[in-house]
């Protein structure tokens, strides 16, 4: 179906064109500024390392539903190669093919298009087969590392999981700020919990990326009213699947990716970050987050960890 009025409605009033120039192609990452950084590495109390990505491997999250996103493939190339000869230094080799955003992604400001444009109003034919991302790539995000918050929403409404077709609203975000004790501030990474990767983790792919809890339509406006410099989740599709409007396809997406200028994670889990924020009565953490620098990027793999 065509975008409807309410989606347009909503871009004018999230849009960043042009905010931090017309040349810009990071978009809200530049909310992320040294005194923010400062301010993340002072949450630093314990030291404590939690890793957030899941393994990648051949029986990976990936189900075949998304063309061409498939589960890495790992090879070995070479195997204890005495490449100088013999009874030199061996060495061993390895290569992989998968789709950039088959495991814990985020996903590039080029990931999706609507009305013929991707952010900063670029034609969306700037992104071709064989030039890949001409503006806005994934390399072009060259650090991320800021304030992680921790909106554990699942745990707010006394749930290990969200039921499906959980739309997460503005309310929902909410209430789990207040459970955190702490306020979205500019330049912070919000990781939204849903328990849905606990399907994953469980073995249940299939029920792991359809139907799945995921955040509303409602939302892009709540973290642009808070400036927040990008957004995770633990899903497959990170907005609620299938869509709370028929036939309206990723307009999260949309509303995120084009309009805002506002990376976007998917596949994380949050299950070890959930029990040791709980544990540790806080919901603030220093979050090293870079993508791989895939030039033309739409997307990349990552391995967040989040230090308390």
């Amino acid at each position: 179906m065509a975008l409807p009025p309410e989606f347009h409605d909503i871009a004018k009033r999230v849009n960043n064109w042009g905010r931090w120039g017309e040349a810009d192609e990071i978009g809200t990452l530049n909310l992320i500024t040294d005194e923010v950084v400062r301010d993340a590495a002072a949450t630093i109390r314990s030291g404590r390392r939690i890793p957030l990505a899941v393994p990648l491997q051949q029986d990976g999250v990936q189900t075949g539903v998304i063309p061409g996103r498939v589960n890495p493939l790992h090879t070995m190339v070479a195997v204890n190669l005495e490449m100088f000869g013999p009874g030199t230094v061996a060495t061993s080799d390895d290569a992989v093919t998968m789709g950039l955003q088959a495991g814990t992604h985020w996903d590039g400001l080029t990931h999706v298009s609507h009305s013929g444009r991707i952010y900063n109003g670029r034609p969306a034919g700037s992104v071709t087969a064989h030039g890949r991302a001409a503006f806005s790539g994934i390399d072009k995000a060259r650090h991320i590392v800021s304030r992680g918050v921790l909106l554990d929403v699942a745990r707010a409404n006394g749930l290990d999981r969200l039921p499906d077709g959980h739309a997460v609203t503005p309310e929902d975000l909410e209430a789990a700020e207040a459970l955190a004790r702490t306020t979205v501030r500019p330049g912070d990474i919000v990781l939204v919990r849903t328990g849905q990767i606990r399907r994953y983790l469980a073995g249940e792919k299939e029920a792991y990326a359809f139907p799945s809890p995921g955040l509303s339509l409602r939302t892009p406006e709540w973290f642009h009213a808070r400036d927040v410099a990008a957004v995770a989740n633990d899903t497959l599709t990170f907005e609620i699947f299938p869509p709370e409007i028929e036939n309206l396809w990723l307009p999260v997406h949309a509303l995120d990716l084009v309009e805002m200028g506002m990376q976007q994670g998917q596949n994380w889990n949050l299950e070890g970050l959930s029990e040791a924020c709980a544990e540790e009565g806080r919901y603030t953490f220093l979050l090293s987050a870079t993508p791989e620098p895939f030039v033309g990027g739409a997307g990349s793999p990552v391995a967040p960890v989040a230090v308390l």
